[in-house]
């Protein structure tokens, strides 16, 4: 096969996987076929079951440690439902509430649980987006909403609507909530 192109060993490779899987499915109508189909599905289930309850562990420990956080600190949160808390330190005078669609430029410190700082606007630069429409957390537009113009404030953000899984690949490790202390302008 060396005379082939990628493209076409790549072709040939999808064929001969597809055939595979056509005559493995061509049995499926007889009784054991069925009686497969019913072990898989059970299967499935049983694993999908399994995730989900590995997810709500892994989102009740994150809940308790945002706790934690929050009383070590004496700071008295406000939870919404999407899961991010956030804490108005030095409220604006006058600012604009925060709407989707408006651009904003952000001072801020992130941080994880253990005071671990990963980004500042002092080392790295302001951020500045749309909120809403913008690369950045999810989790920042989702706090972003609670506030105005001028505030200081603590955003925690729960890992799914931080960096997730994986975490950001530099600083932020895989499955952890970060602490945003920012100033909106």
């Amino acid at each position: 096969m060396s005379h082939l192109t990628p493209i076409k060993t790549v072709f040939l490779y999808s064929a001969a996987a597809l055939a595979i899987a056509a005559f493995q499915g061509c049995g499926s109508g007889t009784a054991s076929g069925k009686k497969n189909n019913s072990n898989q599905a059970l299967n499935e289930a049983g694993i999908k079951k399994q995730f989900m309850a590995a997810n709500q562990q892994l989102l009740q420990k994150e809940n308790d440690e945002m706790d934690s956080y929050a009383r070590n600190h004496k700071l008295n949160f406000v939870n919404t439902a999407s899961g991010v808390r956030y804490f108005v330190y030095k409220p604006s005078a006058k600012g604009d509430s925060i709407r989707t669609g408006m651009e904003v430029t952000l001072d801020f410190v992130v941080s994880l649980l253990d005071g671990t700082e990963c980004y500042s606007s002092a080392r790295d630069g302001q951020k500045t987006f749309l909120v809403g429409q913008e690369e950045a957390e999810s989790g920042i537009h989702k706090g972003l909403q609670y506030l105005k113009r001028g505030d200081k404030a603590i955003l925690l953000i729960p890992s799914p609507l931080a960096h997730g899984l994986l975490g950001d690949f530099k600083k932020i490790p895989p499955q952890m909530p970060i602490v945003y202390d920012l100033q909106v302008h």
